[in-house]
């Protein structure tokens, strides 16, 4: 059983210079699969991803862990979070690991099946900063696993990436949601959120619309917002 989850947000709001960016958002997200975050620019969903990971704190409203109500600042080194452009430390690839390993106290002799895990175990000596960018994704969302998070937040992983790319970094996705690390995603891939995503949750102009099951989703939509935004795919 995931040790985090669930997590409860409520009645959050997050404004700037009184402008309302988020809006009233109640969500509960339980302690396992992929829950991906869907809709059009601007509708806030990176946004609520780093509310939820303590990057940043609403103006109002509560997010908590767990039935323990623990707060965001207690839970954070249960978390990791990858960003669409990751970020590489100056060092090798094998480096990169042992790093948040032993930031972990954790044993160095892990380094080869991560990266084997993540298909970079002949890249070990490179310069992380030398990898094409599918390759400096897949180790960031390697060094995040290394760190054995309780969830793991992703904002548009794939984006800009080709489709060999993509899929790699999706199968290491859902390889991470079988080890009990819970996915909560940003995505504009309509076909990827198709691929992988247990749950969708839509924002639309900063407020949630909808939170269902991927499939009924997307066989199903409940509000006119969601409807628009998947006829672009469909047609």
């Amino acid at each position: 059983m995931n040790r985090l989850l669930p997590l409860n947000i409520s009645n959050v709001h997050f404004d700037v210079d009184k402008r309302q960016l988020l809006h009233a958002v109640n969500l509960r997200l339980s302690s396992n699969g992929i829950s991906v975050i869907m809709g059009h620019n601007g509708a806030g969903k990176s946004l609520l991803l780093r509310c939820m990971h303590g990057l940043l704190q609403p103006t109002a409203g509560s997010i908590t862990w767990a039935d323990l109500g623990a707060e965001l600042l207690e839970t954070r080194l249960q978390q990791a979070m990858v960003f669409q452009k990751p970020l590489m430390l100056n060092r090798t690839v094998a480096a990169n690991i042992y790093y948040v390993l032993k930031q972990r106290g954790k044993s160095p002799d892990l380094c080869q099946s991560i990266l084997a895990t993540a298909g970079l175990e002949k890249k070990t000596k490179q310069s992380a900063k030398s990898l094409s960018g599918g390759e400096q994704q897949r180790l960031a969302i390697a060094r995040a696993i290394a760190t054995d998070p309780a969830v793991l937040f992703l904002d548009e992983p794939t984006a800009n990436l080709d489709p060999q790319a993509t899929r790699q970094i999706e199968a290491q996705i859902i390889d991470a949601s079988r080890q009990n690390i819970k996915i909560i995603m940003v995505t504009h891939d309509i076909a990827q959120a198709r691929r992988i995503a247990g749950e969708i949750i839509f924002m639309h102009q900063g407020t949630l619309t909808e939170h269902s099951n991927a499939r009924r989703f997307f066989d199903q939509p409940q509000s006119d917002a969601a409807r628009d935004y998947l006829s672009a795919y469909i047609n």
